[in-house]
């Protein structure tokens, strides 16, 4: 087994630097879909308070500037990019930068606060999913005008496709919305969610998208100001929230393994990120970090968008040994060790 898992990284690390090296990335297009674990700054123009665009984020960045990633730095999707090989990042759909030929290795439409619970994201006046699919339609159209039909196609169904929701329909909405959660247990609400999931994978299929990617719940009951807020005074991880991650994510595999069997050309990878973060977690001086319960800005137990800024007491100067950026966001160190499991996690979607 160890062995295997060895080949099969040299293998993708061989592959990676043969398409640098010859000025193509292994696969023609990214699009990215999801919350603010994934948004490289398409909320940074709309009317709501979730944002990123502002310091301490992005310090650490190649550019030492906010650009809306909720982050100090690279995000778990940037680190992909590089090891695919690509020069560039995907751009936010919503910026100045998704213009002409730019556009043309992949866009991001992701927005933070949004989920597969479109009320979600109306609360928080972010990009709802399915108008994030809205969008996917009309960069189809541009591409089309571009390069032509033919190539536009064969851009679509090589592209990969990622996705990221699931913890703002829980964190943002279900666990603090007392009409929700009494209507509501979370194994329905998971239902609904996963109906909503299937749809857009459905939907992404018939635009021909045939390489998906999604990412399961992450140890949500261990995430900084989770704790703070659902913790009730405990240190420690909330147990019931990562028992309902766990279940979702066992409904997600579920329901992604029914829909490979209904769309039989569909390359469907369900990305693990629960164990790999919690190990950083329970375990951080084994991953190479000192701290897992608080977050590097500010007090660490609840900042985040504009609780995190550049006056935030108590910022740590240097985030390399945090598993937490703020009470929510993987710093950049975590990103990038995340981002090495989902590479040999996704060896499916770029063979």
């Amino acid at each position: 087994m160890g062995f295997s898992r060895c080949t099969l990284v040299a293998f993708l690390v061989i592959s990676v630097v043969f398409g640098i090296v010859n000025g193509d990335p292994l696969v023609p297009a990214l699009c990215i879909f999801g919350d603010s674990v994934v948004d490289v700054g398409n909320n940074n123009n709309l009317h709501t308070l979730i944002k990123a665009n502002f310091p301490p984020y992005g310090r650490d960045f190649i550019t030492h500037k906010p650009t809306g990633r909720f982050c100090n730095g690279k995000l778990a999707i940037d680190f992909t990019a590089d090891y695919l090989g690509f020069d560039s990042y995907p751009p936010a759909y919503l910026s100045q930068d998704a213009r002409g030929r730019n556009i043309l290795k992949g866009v991001n439409f992701a927005s933070a606060a949004s989920g597969y619970y479109d009320r979600t994201a109306q609360l928080y006046r972010a990009v709802t999913l399915t108008q994030q699919l809205a969008y996917y339609k009309d960069w189809q159209n541009k591409v089309v005008n571009l390069v032509g039909k033919d190539k536009a196609n064969a851009l679509f169904s090589g592209g990969i496709h990622l996705i990221s929701a699931g913890s703002s329909d829980f964190i943002q909405n279900y666990y603090i919305n007392p009409i929700l959660n009494h209507v509501y247990s979370p194994d329905q609400f998971s239902d609904i969610l996963l109906q909503s999931y299937s749809t857009l994978i459905q939907n992404l299929y018939t635009l021909g998208a045939r390489r998906i990617g999604v990412t399961n719940l992450p140890p949500t009951g261990c995430l900084p100001a989770a704790i703070t807020f659902f913790g009730f005074g405990s240190n420690q991880c909330v147990a019931r929230l990562n028992r309902d991650a766990i279940s979702f994510n066992k409904k997600l595999n579920a329901t992604s393994q029914y829909l490979k069997t209904k769309l039989p050309e569909l390359k469907l990878v369900v990305f693990d990120i629960y164990n790999p973060l919690l190990d950083m977690i329970l375990k951080p001086t084994d991953n190479g970090f000192f701290e897992s319960r608080k977050a590097c800005c500010g007090t660490g137990i609840i900042e985040t968008s504009f609780l995190c800024n550049a006056r935030s007491i108590g910022t740590c100067s240097n985030a390399t040994q945090y598993v937490f950026w703020d009470g929510f966001h993987p710093s950049q160190s975590a990103n990038e060790k995340l981002a090495q499991s989902l590479l040999e996690q996704g060896f499916d979607l770029i063979s």
